[in-house]
């Protein structure tokens, strides 16, 4: 298939996820995450998005992680940047802060599947019922990273992060192609949701974790949460350039990372 650039990629992505997390969620078959994932997946069919190794990036936020653990975090990191890589045009996804972002996501309400049906029957679903799997978001990722670590110590004796970048790309595509279980949970099924809640968290408000300094927003020119328009009601056919606005900034432009973000805020939230 035909490759796209990166940047037609991520402002693909980016028109379906930029309203971030309180859009929906990340599971096949959420409203916003699902869909982003099922239309962006395509586009990663054989190697992933990088063709080389970009230089890679200083890890941001691995000491203050809340659920992943220290071997998680060796492949959420490498693997994260392998889908969304640094290059000219931008950011990637490490440098982003998307591990901050998924370990932020899985370690709260919505990780524990709060908003989740969990009643069962618990059966093979068509693509049209959604997710259909016992597990809460976070036992999901659990489950499949131990069940990753586990493939990757058979096949490759060496963790993910310590393979050449074709490597790394052709394990990707592997998850992706393939339904085999990794500790209960399908491999396509966690790369899925892997590749949603990435793109989520390159392109979420800042108050969630990701999109550190904004970077993706600046990238594709999306203003952010800018509350007020009324002086330019009556002026048609003009550019609107500005520095994009967080959902948690204040007057100085500092942005404030709350645990309790507020209800009307939070993933999912009315």
């Amino acid at each position: 298939m035909p490759r796209i650039s990166r940047r037609s990629f991520l402002k693909a992505g980016g028109a379906a996820v930029v309203a971030g997390p309180a859009a929906g969620t990340v599971i096949p078959g959420a409203a916003a995450g699902g869909v982003a994932a099922s239309a962006v997946a395509a586009s990663l069919a054989g190697p992933a998005v990088a063709e080389t190794a970009p230089a890679a990036p200083a890890r941001r936020g691995a000491s203050s992680y809340t659920f992943l653990r220290p071997d998680e975090a060796s492949f959420i990191e490498p693997a994260v940047e392998r889908l969304i890589p640094s290059d000219e045009t931008g950011p990637g996804a490490l440098e982003a802060g998307v591990p901050s972002f998924i370990d932020k996501q899985l370690g709260g309400a919505w990780g524990a599947g709060e908003r989740l049906y969990r009643s069962g029957p618990w059966r093979q679903g068509t693509p049209s019922q959604g997710y259909q799997l016992p597990f809460t978001p976070a036992e999901l990722f659990r489950n499949a990273l131990r069940g990753v670590r586990e493939e990757l110590a058979g096949r490759y004796k060496s963790p993910f992060g310590s393979l050449p970048p074709a490597e790394q790309d052709a394990y990707l595509t592997s998850l992706q192609e393939r339904s085999t279980e990794l500790a209960g949970v399908p491999a396509n099924v966690f790369f899925e949701s892997l590749l949603a809640l990435t793109i989520e968290g390159y392109f979420s408000d800042p108050v969630y974790g990701g999109n550190t300094d904004m970077a993706s927003w600046k990238m594709i020119g999306f203003p952010g949460a800018y509350a007020e328009y009324y002086q330019l009601v009556d002026q048609h056919g003009i550019d609107y350039v500005r520095a994009p606005m967080s959902l948690a900034e204040d007057g100085r432009g500092k942005i404030h990372l709350h645990p309790n973000i507020p209800a009307s805020l939070r993933r999912g939230g009315a």
